[in-house]
């Protein structure tokens, strides 16, 4: 499979880290560093606009060694580009970490899993089909 992209940042294009890897690393484009205060959100440019097959969707995920070393996350997790969508794509970071974090520009900042998808048709009903977990949530899976 083929995706289009276009760059207008001066990074790398997204790619895979390792041969089988799921997710391509991203990287921001901002003109200077932003520092973000403890619990401080903040929408993080790429310069990077892709045209997705219909069926597909970009899956935007943190990475976790940034999450680990530097407790930043993507807030909207996972965020998700649509096979429509033509615009730049944006990061939702927040840093959930008791000190300020400074992000530069090139930083690697998450990562982009592209996945299929499907559109159902939802059939409304009276009644469900019957499971042995039923309407058991959280916790209730019956593993001991």
């Amino acid at each position: 499979m083929e995706i289009k992209i276009v760059n207008h940042s001066n990074n790398p294009l997204p790619r895979y880290e390792s041969e089988q890897a799921a997710g391509m690393d991203i990287r921001c484009f901002i003109p200077e560093p932003v520092t973000l205060q403890p619990l401080q959100r903040a929408l993080f440019p790429t310069g990077l606009f892709i045209e997705l097959p219909k069926g597909y969707e970009a899956q935007i995920r943190p990475r976790s060694g940034l999450a680990l070393k530097k407790g930043l996350t993507v807030l909207n997790t996972p965020g998700t580009i649509d096979a429509d969508y033509r615009g730049e794509i944006g990061v939702i970071l927040i840093n959930l970490s008791s000190e300020p974090v400074t992000i530069e520009s090139g930083e690697r900042i998450c990562q982009m899993v592209i996945a299929r998808h499907e559109q159902p048709q939802l059939v409304q009903v009276d009644i469900l089909g019957q499971t042995q977990r039923g309407e058991g949530g959280f916790g209730h899976s019956g593993v001991k």
